[in-house]
């Protein structure tokens, strides 16, 4: 995993160097810019993760550093703290007009310059990752989660969900109403999170119909069946009511034939690792694809779990179909 790498644009050195230092201490990648063209030709070239950018400094001040970097597309998502002597309103406003995203004060606090950098790199993370139709981090930022978490060692489930027959509604109706159907399976699962979780749920949409949520394994079954149940009740409201009747959908399928198609129901995949636990990536996704082909056998919404502990062989063990 590379180093965050950060532009740090401030032309007095006696303030510069310890910051520098402080930063490379943190394990970071630092780039140095003494003046404000040399900070926006950094910037443009090397594109940091984070800019921490003084107000005042030659050739250029850090206000129009920032607007410039706001105008580019290439710039434009960069995460920027201004760093300044001033604690008027104003200038603070200025910057904040310009489109920085934070501001710190000169003499900086250690503590505070650290939370404000950790909380605007996280953010930057989230948002180049983030789906554009969910707004739900991506396949990158969960990978991220999850190595974390199997590092920390501390036990937790991962729910990987699966909406099937998608890509048939998809095909009978329209793109717009399978967008609705995503954005629906999305919110019904933050919704689930928020109920069942303890705030340090992970929540994320790999892509097309595949969504994850990572919880405590003591909560995870819950939340897998309230997913069900929710989806199970709402998803008639996304089909026309002849099809509800008839209890399926006709579409021509990859052979160009005519082919009856069930409603969508939902497949979870769900992992515990305090009963099945992993030493990397890997090992996790593959247990979790496993549970899924498995439960893809079995008609309607299920929720599948995992009951090898170490040792064992075989394939997946218990499934369960939630009405």
């Amino acid at each position: 995993m590379s180093k965050p790498r950060i532009l740090v644009a401030e032309d007095e050195r006696h303030v510069r160097e310890p910051l520098v230092i402080l930063l490379n201490n943190a394990d970071y990648d630092v780039i140095e810019a003494a003046d404000g063209q040399m900070a926006l030709e950094a910037a443009q070239h090397m594109l940091p993760d984070l800019i921490i950018l003084d107000v005042m400094m030659p050739h250029m001040d850090g206000h129009e550093v920032c607007r410039r970097l706001r105008a580019s597309h290439v710039t434009r998502n960069i995460p920027i703290i201004m760093l300044t002597a001033r604690s008027e309103e104003e200038s603070r406003l200025t910057g904040l007009e310009g489109g920085a995203n934070d501001y710190i004060i000169k003499p900086w606090n250690k503590r505070e310059l650290e939370l404000r950098i950790k909380n605007a790199l996280e953010l930057s993370r989230l948002q180049r990752s983030a789906s554009p139709l969910t707004g739900l981090p991506g396949n990158h930022a969960l990978n991220e989660e999850l190595k974390l978490r199997i590092l920390r060692g501390k036990p937790f489930a991962m729910l990987q969900i699966d909406i099937d027959h998608f890509k048939s509604f998809n095909d009978y109706y329209n793109y717009q109403r399978g967008d609705q159907a995503i954005q629906a399976v999305a919110r019904i699962i933050m919704e689930a999170a928020d109920k069942h979780g303890n705030g340090e749920d992970f929540v994320g949409h790999i892509g097309g119909d595949d969504f994850v949520l990572i919880t405590l394994p003591e909560r995870a079954e819950a939340a897998g069946e309230d997913i069900i149940e929710v989806f199970n009740r709402v998803t008639p409201n996304l089909y026309d009511a002849e099809d509800i009747q008839r209890g399926h959908i006709e579409v021509r399928n990859r052979q160009k034939i005519m082919e009856k198609f069930p409603l969508m129901s939902l497949t979870i995949a769900m992992v515990s690792t305090d009963r099945v636990p992993v030493s990397h990536l890997a090992e996790l996704l593959d247990i979790a694809q496993e549970l899924k082909s498995h439960g893809k056998g079995i008609p309607g919404s299920v929720l599948v779990g995992e009951r090898r502990t170490r040792g064992d062989n075989g394939p997946a063990g218990e499934s369960r179909k939630v009405a």
